[in-house]
């Protein structure tokens, strides 16, 4: 019996059946991505070739004007949405104020859409031009206080931070520093008020739609004419990427 492929010989591949189906076209893949799998190269045919630019096939379709709707559709993860769901479900049960149910249900956006390191800061940077500066705020704070507890209202240390990172863990000295910073911010309730409605248990018996909350986004969150990526805003490159995660350059 012969020895497995490694790693790398797997990569290349897949990386030749990608060519392959999209008529030898090469996928190119950004470093950020080899980096998750211990690789810090661009992989051995990134400047070569003709690269896929745009639509990729192996997506679904996204309309022409998307809306943040369309992300939650056709990028953004299935489970990961299904937490903000719930969790926008949660707060919308306990009577916040739309604009809060809409914290509640993008707080993890870049998680479900785009990146999980620093999730709060991607996820403020990914809003701003579209919500309250409230909202955005509380977004980026709600990853600092959420390592912090808060008997005042009821906010415990997760017990699936302890499964997830062992009991000995520590919070970097920034997330330190941020969570200290919050504490004394005038929205620092907010932020908070995220992490209470921050479900880390789902209920398999409770199915939450999307359209739910149109009415929501359509009164909190500022949808560009143009749509998300087509518009000209610090974070349109963001909503970009997701659409065309490929892109060579």
């Amino acid at each position: 019996m012969g020895d497995a492929p490694t790693l790398s010989e797997r990569a290349d591949e897949l990386e030749h059946r990608q060519m392959q189906e999209f008529g030898e076209r090469i996928v190119g893949k950004s470093l950020l991505y080899n980096l998750a799998d211990g690789d810090r190269t661009l992989g051995q045919n990134a400047f070569g070739g003709r690269m896929l630019m745009g639509e990729d096939s192996r997506l679904p379709p996204m309309p022409e004007k998307p809306t943040l709707q369309d992300f939650f559709r056709c990028r953004f993860d299935d489970f990961a949405t299904a937490h903000l769901l719930q969790s926008a479900n949660l707060a919308q049960k306990n009577g916040l104020s739309d604009k809060m149910v809409l914290g509640c249900l993008l707080h993890d956006v870049a998680v479900a859409g785009f990146i999980r390191t620093d999730h709060g800061y991607w996820g403020a940077q990914m809003v701003e031009p579209y919500v309250d500066e409230e909202v955005s705020w509380a977004i980026r704070a709600h990853q600092a206080l959420r390592f912090f507890p808060d008997e005042s209202v009821g906010y415990a240390y997760p017990d699936n931070y302890r499964r997830m990172f062992g009991d000995d863990y520590r919070p970097e000295p920034y997330v330190v520093a941020a969570y200290e910073e919050a504490r004394r911010h005038k929205w620092y309730m907010s932020a908070r008020i995220i992490c209470v409605n921050d479900l880390y248990s789902f209920d398999p018996d409770v199915h939450v739609e999307l359209e739910q909350f149109d009415d929501v986004i359509g009164r909190e969150f500022r949808q560009p004419p143009e749509g998300l990526g087509n518009d000209n805003t610090p974070a349109s490159h963001v909503w970009r990427t997701l659409r065309w995660p490929c892109n060579a350059l």
